[in-house]
Protein backbone atom coordinates (compact mmCIF):
# COMPACT_ATOMS: atom_id res chain seq x y z
CA UNK A 1 0.00 0.00 0.00
CA UNK A 2 1.23 3.59 -0.65
CA UNK A 3 2.48 5.57 2.31
CA UNK A 4 -0.20 7.91 3.72
CA UNK A 5 0.08 11.48 2.48
CA UNK A 6 0.35 13.84 5.46
CA UNK A 7 0.06 17.61 5.07
CA UNK A 8 2.10 19.83 7.39
CA UNK A 9 1.29 23.52 7.75
CA UNK A 10 4.22 25.92 7.52
CA UNK A 11 5.70 28.82 9.40
CA UNK A 12 5.79 32.11 7.46
CA UNK A 13 8.70 34.51 7.98
CA UNK A 14 8.90 37.96 6.39
CA UNK A 15 12.68 37.83 6.30
CA UNK A 16 14.74 34.65 6.05
CA UNK A 17 18.39 34.73 5.11
CA UNK A 18 20.04 31.84 3.28
CA UNK A 19 22.98 32.03 0.93
CA UNK A 20 22.84 35.43 -0.76
CA UNK A 21 19.06 35.73 -0.32
CA UNK A 22 16.97 37.52 2.30
CA UNK A 23 13.35 37.01 1.29
CA UNK A 24 9.91 36.14 2.69
CA UNK A 25 9.76 32.38 3.19
CA UNK A 26 7.30 29.63 4.03
CA UNK A 27 9.21 26.98 5.95
CA UNK A 28 9.04 24.24 8.53
CA UNK A 29 11.79 22.79 10.74
CA UNK A 30 13.09 19.53 9.31
CA UNK A 31 12.02 17.61 12.41
CA UNK A 32 8.37 17.78 11.34
CA UNK A 33 8.71 16.03 8.01
CA UNK A 34 11.43 13.72 9.31
CA UNK A 35 9.07 12.54 12.06
CA UNK A 36 6.32 11.90 9.50
CA UNK A 37 8.75 9.97 7.30
CA UNK A 38 10.20 7.98 10.22
CA UNK A 39 6.64 7.03 11.22
CA UNK A 40 5.74 5.67 7.78
CA UNK A 41 4.15 8.63 6.04
CA UNK A 42 4.94 10.91 3.11
CA UNK A 43 5.07 14.59 4.05
CA UNK A 44 3.87 17.54 1.97
CA UNK A 45 4.11 21.16 3.10
CA UNK A 46 1.05 23.42 3.11
CA UNK A 47 1.89 27.14 2.94
CA UNK A 48 -0.98 29.59 3.50
CA UNK A 49 -3.54 29.55 0.71
CA UNK A 50 -7.08 30.69 0.04
CA UNK A 51 -9.14 29.39 2.99
CA UNK A 52 -11.85 28.43 0.47
CA UNK A 53 -9.42 25.82 -0.92
CA UNK A 54 -9.07 23.97 2.40
CA UNK A 55 -11.68 21.31 1.65
CA UNK A 56 -10.15 20.59 -1.75
CA UNK A 57 -6.69 20.26 -0.19
CA UNK A 58 -7.92 17.94 2.58
CA UNK A 59 -9.61 15.73 -0.01
CA UNK A 60 -6.13 14.94 -1.39
CA UNK A 61 -4.57 14.19 1.99
CA UNK A 62 -4.78 11.21 4.32
CA UNK A 63 -3.96 13.22 7.45
CA UNK A 64 -3.02 16.68 8.70
CA UNK A 65 -0.36 18.05 11.05
CA UNK A 66 -0.82 21.65 12.21
CA UNK A 67 2.64 22.89 13.15
CA UNK A 68 3.86 25.17 15.91
CA UNK A 69 4.49 28.87 15.52
CA UNK A 70 3.25 32.29 16.67
CA UNK A 71 0.32 33.03 18.96
CA UNK A 72 -3.21 32.63 17.62
CA UNK A 73 -4.83 36.07 17.35
CA UNK A 74 -7.13 36.47 20.40
CA UNK A 75 -9.78 38.03 18.15
CA UNK A 76 -10.32 34.44 16.96
CA UNK A 77 -11.68 33.50 20.40
CA UNK A 78 -13.27 36.81 21.32
CA UNK A 79 -10.68 38.01 23.83
CA UNK A 80 -8.93 41.37 24.18
CA UNK A 81 -5.23 41.25 23.31
CA UNK A 82 -2.88 40.81 26.24
CA UNK A 83 0.19 43.05 25.77
CA UNK A 84 2.36 39.93 26.06
CA UNK A 85 0.61 38.22 23.13
CA UNK A 86 2.62 38.22 19.92
CA UNK A 87 1.63 40.09 16.76
CA UNK A 88 -1.19 38.56 14.69
CA UNK A 89 -0.39 36.00 11.99
CA UNK A 90 -3.56 36.64 10.02
CA UNK A 91 -2.84 34.51 6.95
CA UNK A 92 -1.78 31.51 9.05
CA UNK A 93 -4.80 31.82 11.32
CA UNK A 94 -7.24 31.96 8.41
CA UNK A 95 -5.62 29.08 6.55
CA UNK A 96 -5.04 26.75 9.48
CA UNK A 97 -8.43 27.28 11.08
CA UNK A 98 -9.99 26.50 7.68
CA UNK A 99 -7.84 23.36 7.33
CA UNK A 100 -8.78 22.20 10.82
CA UNK A 101 -12.48 22.75 10.10
CA UNK A 102 -12.16 20.84 6.82
CA UNK A 103 -10.30 17.97 8.51
CA UNK A 104 -12.94 17.73 11.22
CA UNK A 105 -15.77 17.77 8.65
CA UNK A 106 -14.05 15.12 6.53
CA UNK A 107 -13.13 13.09 9.64
CA UNK A 108 -9.48 13.04 8.60
CA UNK A 109 -6.84 12.25 11.27
CA UNK A 110 -5.33 15.43 12.70
CA UNK A 111 -2.40 16.19 14.99
CA UNK A 112 -1.91 19.70 16.36
CA UNK A 113 1.54 20.56 17.71
CA UNK A 114 2.00 23.47 20.16
CA UNK A 115 0.32 26.36 18.29
CA UNK A 116 -1.49 23.63 16.34
CA UNK A 117 -3.07 22.31 19.54
CA UNK A 118 -4.13 25.83 20.49
CA UNK A 119 -5.58 26.43 17.00
CA UNK A 120 -7.52 23.17 17.27
CA UNK A 121 -9.02 24.32 20.56
CA UNK A 122 -9.93 27.72 19.12
CA UNK A 123 -11.43 26.15 15.98
CA UNK A 124 -13.86 24.28 18.21
CA UNK A 125 -14.86 27.34 20.21
CA UNK A 126 -12.32 27.12 23.03
CA UNK A 127 -10.17 29.87 24.50
CA UNK A 128 -6.52 30.32 25.45
CA UNK A 129 -4.55 31.60 28.41
CA UNK A 130 -2.56 34.34 26.71
CA UNK A 131 0.37 34.24 29.11
CA UNK A 132 1.38 31.86 31.88
CA UNK A 133 2.73 33.93 34.76
CA UNK A 134 6.12 32.77 35.93
CA UNK A 135 6.64 30.68 32.81
CA UNK A 136 10.26 31.35 31.83
CA UNK A 137 11.65 30.51 28.41
CA UNK A 138 15.21 30.66 27.18
CA UNK A 139 15.03 32.07 23.68
CA UNK A 140 15.62 29.41 21.06
CA UNK A 141 15.94 26.56 23.57
CA UNK A 142 13.42 23.89 24.51
CA UNK A 143 12.69 23.14 28.15
CA UNK A 144 11.83 19.61 29.24
CA UNK A 145 9.27 18.67 31.87
CA UNK A 146 7.14 15.66 32.78
CA UNK A 147 3.64 15.12 31.37
CA UNK A 148 1.16 12.85 33.10
CA UNK A 149 -1.49 11.11 30.90
CA UNK A 150 -5.16 11.00 31.89
CA UNK A 151 -6.20 7.34 32.23
CA UNK A 152 -8.71 6.12 29.66
CA UNK A 153 -7.79 8.64 26.98
CA UNK A 154 -6.38 8.05 23.51
CA UNK A 155 -3.10 9.66 24.53
CA UNK A 156 -2.80 7.43 27.61
CA UNK A 157 -3.26 4.37 25.40
CA UNK A 158 -0.33 5.55 23.28
CA UNK A 159 1.92 6.77 26.10
CA UNK A 160 0.71 5.20 29.35
CA UNK A 161 3.61 6.36 31.50
CA UNK A 162 4.63 9.82 32.71
CA UNK A 163 7.20 11.09 30.22
CA UNK A 164 9.52 14.05 29.70
CA UNK A 165 8.61 16.23 26.73
CA UNK A 166 10.30 19.21 25.00
CA UNK A 167 8.27 22.43 25.16
CA UNK A 168 8.53 26.08 24.18
CA UNK A 169 5.39 28.14 24.78
CA UNK A 170 3.96 30.91 26.93
CA UNK A 171 0.26 30.30 26.19
CA UNK A 172 -1.98 27.37 27.06
CA UNK A 173 -5.47 25.95 26.68
CA UNK A 174 -8.09 27.63 28.86
CA UNK A 175 -11.74 26.69 28.16
CA UNK A 176 -11.88 23.51 26.09
CA UNK A 177 -13.62 23.59 22.73
CA UNK A 178 -16.65 21.52 21.75
CA UNK A 179 -16.11 17.78 22.05
CA UNK A 180 -12.56 18.09 23.39
CA UNK A 181 -11.17 16.57 26.56
CA UNK A 182 -7.81 17.02 28.30
CA UNK A 183 -5.67 13.90 28.01
CA UNK A 184 -2.49 14.92 29.85
CA UNK A 185 -1.29 17.59 32.27
CA UNK A 186 1.94 19.11 33.51
CA UNK A 187 2.70 19.11 37.23
CA UNK A 188 1.26 22.64 37.57
CA UNK A 189 -2.03 21.54 36.00
CA UNK A 190 -1.40 23.03 32.55
CA UNK A 191 -3.28 21.05 29.90
CA UNK A 192 -0.58 19.37 27.82
CA UNK A 193 -2.71 17.44 25.34
CA UNK A 194 -6.30 17.48 24.12
CA UNK A 195 -8.31 15.11 21.99
CA UNK A 196 -11.79 14.57 20.61
CA UNK A 197 -13.96 12.55 22.94
CA UNK A 198 -15.26 10.68 19.86
CA UNK A 199 -13.12 7.50 19.81
CA UNK A 200 -13.93 6.92 16.12
CA UNK A 201 -12.22 10.13 14.95
CA UNK A 202 -8.45 10.41 15.50
CA UNK A 203 -7.84 14.02 16.59
CA UNK A 204 -5.10 14.89 19.08
CA UNK A 205 -3.27 18.05 20.07
CA UNK A 206 -0.04 18.18 22.09
CA UNK A 207 1.42 21.29 23.67
CA UNK A 208 4.97 20.04 23.24
CA UNK A 209 7.17 19.41 20.21
CA UNK A 210 7.42 15.69 19.33
CA UNK A 211 9.47 16.64 16.25
CA UNK A 212 12.26 17.54 18.71
CA UNK A 213 12.05 14.16 20.43
CA UNK A 214 12.84 10.63 19.30
CA UNK A 215 9.50 9.22 20.48
CA UNK A 216 7.43 8.33 17.39
CA UNK A 217 4.43 6.84 19.20
CA UNK A 218 2.05 9.78 18.66
CA UNK A 219 2.99 10.36 15.03
CA UNK A 220 2.95 6.63 14.27
CA UNK A 221 -0.61 6.50 15.62
CA UNK A 222 -1.61 9.35 13.28
CA UNK A 223 -0.05 7.49 10.34
CA UNK A 224 -1.87 4.29 11.29
CA UNK A 225 -5.19 6.17 11.46
CA UNK A 226 -4.44 7.79 8.09
CA UNK A 227 -3.81 4.37 6.56
CA UNK A 228 -7.32 3.07 7.20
Amino acid sequence: MPRPLIGITTYVEESTRYGVWDVPTALVPTGYYELVQASGGTAVLLPPDDPAAAREVLARLDGLVVAGGPDVDPVRYGAPRDPRTGPPATLRDEWELSLISAALSARKPLLGICRGMQALNVALGGTLVQHIDGHVLTEGLMSWHPVRPVPGTRYAALVPEESEVPTYHHQATDRLGRGLIASSHAADGTVESIELSDPAHWVLGVQWHPERDKDTRVMSALITAAST
